[in-house]
């Protein structure tokens, strides 16, 4: 899944370059490009799918040369993420209605890939041979109310184990009370399901959608799929595949891991996620820095910059726009964006 804007990381994150198409942590490779060389040994280049918006079709084909045009699904309208993984399970299974899927966002890090391989394959075994529905547990490391919550069945030893609820973001207090009972994980947003499957759960849980790309199904892989998602696409509201699917179905399972995960969502997980200097700062620039302590300067890497006497900010180049926020309003990123609107759509 790669078509989100990833309005929360601006000004570096646009909607014609979002960070999905970025090298956000200097290793070399963007994000995108991560997530698909995770997947080497456990799904071959010619079976991964890329699910994006339009406008990103260019930039996806640059990255990621080995796709052809079948393998980049191009979505008419963003509506989360029910309607893209209906719309991808849909082709699949037009070539392979037995197919064995896993769906991951393509903005995410995972800093341990042969552990997420090794769970991965349990959760691929597991799937292939039950009607089941299962993600990816990511052990929590602390109370963080901005990640949904996964309780699950601890009642006996094997690795995948039964899901008994789904929480969305709770509040500081509930998160430590989940973290302190030891049955809770994080929701990583990762699947795992055979193409029977999830095409029943859609049937059952959202016909609307399930019925929209079944219509569709027939023009797929012909010149006349373009067409046919203009029409399912409006058909289809805007519902993530854990309101609509995950939290209703009875067959949901786990599967624990210790991956070295992030969703890579914010300023604040970059930060974290992120090589720091003695005093907790992490820079990208040339720079001179007195007195600057927690801080995070993403910066044009020609443009020396000198500050003094700051703490706890963010301070983000790119395009023409400069950010300077305390690191602990970062949640005010969505509404500096609505704004920067009003001066041009070049801003955002």
């Amino acid at each position: 899944m790669a078509g989100g804007a990833g309005t929360r990381f601006w000004p570096f994150s646009r909607q014609n370059f979002p960070k999905q198409f970025h090298d956000i942590l200097g290793t070399g490779s963007t994000l995108i490009q991560q997530t698909a060389e995770r997947f080497e040994g456990i799904c071959p280049q010619e079976n991964i799918y890329v699910v994006t918006s339009r406008e990103y079709y260019d930039i996806t084909r640059e990255q990621l040369p080995f796709l052809t045009d079948d393998q980049i699904l191009l979505e008419p309208g963003r509506r989360n993420t029910a309607p893209c993984i209906a719309y991808a399970c849909f082709k699949i299974a037009k070539i392979n209605p037995n197919a064995n899927v896993v769906v991951a966002p393509a903005d995410h890090i995972i800093l341990k890939p042969e552990e997420f391989r090794r769970r991965l394959t349990l959760a691929l075994d597991y799937s292939q041979n039950a009607d089941v529905l299962v993600t990816l547990g990511i052990t929590p490391t602390r109370p963080d109310t901005g990640y949904g919550y996964i309780q699950f069945d601890d009642s006996d030893d094997q690795e995948v184990k039964k899901v008994k609820t789904f929480t969305e973001k709770p509040n500081l207090e509930i998160a430590k009370m989940f973290i302190s009972s030891g049955d809770y994980v994080w929701n990583g947003g990762i699947f795992i399901w055979s193409m029977p499957s999830i095409l029943k759960a859609l049937d059952n849980y959202l016909p609307e959608i399930a019925d929209a790309f079944r219509e569709a199904q027939p023009h797929f892989f012909t010149e006349g799929e373009k067409e046919a998602l203009d029409i399912a696409y409006p058909r289809c509201r805007s519902i993530s595949i854990d309101n609509g699917v995950m939290e209703k179905a009875e067959n949901v399972y786990v599967v624990l891991c210790d991956i070295g995960w992030s969703d890579l969502g914010t300023w604040k997980s970059l930060h974290e996620n992120s090589e720091k200097d003695e005093v907790n700062n992490v820079v990208s620039c040339y720079s001179m820095l007195y007195n600057v302590e927690d801080s995070i300067l993403k910066m044009p890497k020609d443009k020396l910059v000198v500050v003094k006497d700051l703490k706890g900010y963010i301070i983000a180049e790119h395009d023409r726009v400069l950010m300077i926020c305390p690191k602990e309003d970062e949640q005010l990123v969505k509404e500096f964006v609505a704004k920067a609107e009003e001066f041009g759509k070049h801003y955002i």
